[in-house]
């Protein structure tokens, strides 16, 4: 039998923005050993889900200009254990989530969008 994937509840929500808050602000403080963090640049960390048991996390990141993701998405990975400490610090939880970083690719879905969208506009009025 199938099992349905849940819409998010209000409190996987909640965690996940605090997530991302942490997260952020985490980047931004820097404090970082890899060679790719060092010298990325801006990272956006444009969204954090987290499972209904609160114990794994995707954190779904882009670069400013997008260049280097994979690099960059490797490197936040082997970087995992000092966000989990950051957050283990900074938010009363009774698990500290593993976190697990993804390339965002909404960004390049949205621009696809956006073309086809100018591409109909383009045509019509033609027509």
């Amino acid at each position: 039998m199938k099992q349905r994937k849940q819409p998010a509840g209000q409190r996987q929500l909640r965690v996940g923005e605090e997530l991302r808050h942490v997260i952020s602000a985490t980047l931004q403080h820097g404090g970082f050993d890899h060679p790719a963090l060092i010298n990325s640049g801006l990272i956006t960390v444009t969204e954090a889900r987290i499972a209904p048991d609160l114990k794994n996390a995707t954190v779904f990141v882009m670069p400013l200009g997008g260049y280097n993701v994979g690099e960059i998405v490797d490197a936040l990975n082997e970087e995992a254990f000092y966000f989990q400490k950051e957050i283990a610090r900074q938010m009363k939880m009774k698990f500290t989530p593993r976190l697990v970083f993804k390339a965002d690719e909404s960004f390049g879905q949205a621009d696809k969008i956006e073309r086809i969208i100018k591409q109909i506009h383009d045509e019509d009025s033609e027509a």
